[in-house]
């Protein structure tokens, strides 16, 4: 059997980097230092109930360097909805969506979670609403 695999989509991770507003600059000049990052754009999304800023950007991760920075995580994303998410917190929120089952086939509405990080911290889903504050393009 024959399956179309996209190598550039393997290699493409997508990190979210956590920084304080007084940190932002820096925190953008240490990222465009530390990584080759694909289609040269970096987006700044505030986060309201949390006062801070993340920096998402994608890097081909067969050219990156062996750290990764501080307050950073891998990330997916659903482009129809603008949804950012662990994988973690996909299996918990499907479980939360499913009385407590999880099931690989269960189908999420997106939609519900537009514009939003999921996460899991301490055990517990979190949805964190964004707001783009900033495209970087360089």
């Amino acid at each position: 059997m024959d399956y179309d695999i996209n190598f550039d989509d393997l290699a493409n991770k997508l990190f979210c980097t956590f920084t304080a507003e007084e940190k932002l600059d820096s925190t953008i000049d240490t990222i465009k230092e530390q990584y080759q990052i694909l289609f040269n754009k970096i987006f700044v999304l505030y986060i309201e109930s949390t006062n801070e800023y993340v920096c998402t950007y994608n890097v081909d991760s067969f050219n990156m360097a062996d750290t990764i920075l501080e307050n950073t995580i891998l990330l997916h994303r659903k482009k129809e909805s603008n949804t950012l998410y662990t994988i973690n917190a996909l299996n918990d929120l499907i479980r939360v969506l499913n009385e407590g089952k999880l099931d690989k086939n269960f189908r999420v509405n997106w939609q519900e979670y537009r514009n939003c990080i999921l996460l899991t911290t301490s055990g517990e889903l979190k949805k964190l609403d964004t707001k783009v504050h900033e495209i970087i393009n360089f």
